[in-house]
């Protein structure tokens, strides 16, 4: 759309990961068997958890719900990696770019949220046992899961429309496989001055906040943890907290990695295998961190099967 001197752009061309038709096949081959494992993955844990009376507990609905988010979050991006894997030239409209960017800020932003969550709800579990079923009652955990979603939700809403206020031209080809931050800021033809500052607001709080809340939940455990005097013990109340911790690494780390930088060091090649690692990586990891050291999955995962099994 031409506009005074210059071309508004109303689409954008997705260059994925490579060019060569035969590398196409492979990777498309490669990220259809990671999307049906992590959905399979996700589903299978929040299936369990559902069904297994065992699970029935605050530690468990928090894992169901992350999984849930899992199952969406890599929904948002793979289909369109898998797109670009089989096409020529991968288009995505401006709306198109829009509803992935909305969607994609919504699950990041409330798997912070639900992060910081789980983080009190070990340091409930673990700083005060005895009242921990009092303390993590059903109208906690769920306000703390919906306060999470709700969050994401309007913060999706802020974000997105501070980006798609600005408006792009110059060439239209995105160096990643989705709508992101760092590229579409560099096509843009608007002043990003107050852009930034937004951002930085939004984000910032929302990291900001989500980390404290981990952080002083964690600190307390420490303490928690060192006054437990047999090693047992000790390690018995660590393994409780151990797979949460993972998660919350791997998201922050690869989060942080990517969006902690200035946009001038934007480097499409290496920031497109951090964001990969989140999008699709991440998701795919957690149900195997959550269930592969977990007694409880396990049996209620061959309870299941067992059940399934016909009879003879």
């Amino acid at each position: 759309m031409e506009v005074g001197n210059r071309t508004i752009l109303t689409e954008f061309i997705l260059v994925g990961f490579s060019a060569n038709p035969q590398w196409k096949l492979i990777l498309f081959g490669l990220f259809l068997t990671l999307y049906l494992i992590t959905l399979s993955g996700n589903m299978t844990l929040v299936i369990l958890i559902h069904i297994d009376s065992r699970l029935h507990t605050p530690m468990y609905f928090f894992i169901g719900n992350l999984s849930f988010l899992d199952f969406w979050y890599t929904s948002v991006y793979t289909p369109k990696i898998l797109a670009t894997c089989i096409s020529e030239v991968e288009r995505i409209s401006l709306a198109g770019c829009g509803a992935q960017f909305f969607f994609s800020c919504l699950v990041a932003y409330t798997e912070g949220y639900l992060l910081a969550a789980m983080s009190y709800d070990r340091y409930a579990a673990i700083c005060n046992p005895l009242l921990y079923s009092s303390a993590m009652s059903n109208s906690l955990c769920t306000g703390l899961v919906a306060g999470s979603y709700i969050g994401g939700i309007l913060n999706a809403i802020a974000h997105t429309a501070n980006t798609f206020r600005l408006s792009f031209c110059g060439k239209n080809i995105i160096e990643d496989f989705f709508c992101d931050v760092p590229p579409l800021v560099k096509m843009s033809c608007t002043d990003t001055q107050i852009y930034e500052k937004v951002l930085l607001g939004l984000v910032g709080f929302t990291v900001l906040s989500s980390i404290l809340v981990i952080l002083i939940s964690y600190f307390n455990i420490f303490l928690a943890i060192l006054k437990i005097r047999t090693a047992s013990g000790r390690r018995k109340a660590f393994s409780t907290c151990a797979s949460h911790m993972v998660s919350v690494m791997l998201f922050y780390g690869s989060m942080l990695f990517m969006y902690s930088r200035p946009s001038s060091t934007y480097a499409p090649e290496k920031d497109k295998l951090a964001a990969l690692f989140y999008t699709v990586i991440n998701p795919l990891l957690n149900p195997l961190i959550y269930s592969v050291r977990n007694k409880d999955v396990k049996e209620a995962f061959c309870k299941a099967v067992q059940t399934l099994r016909p009879q003879r």
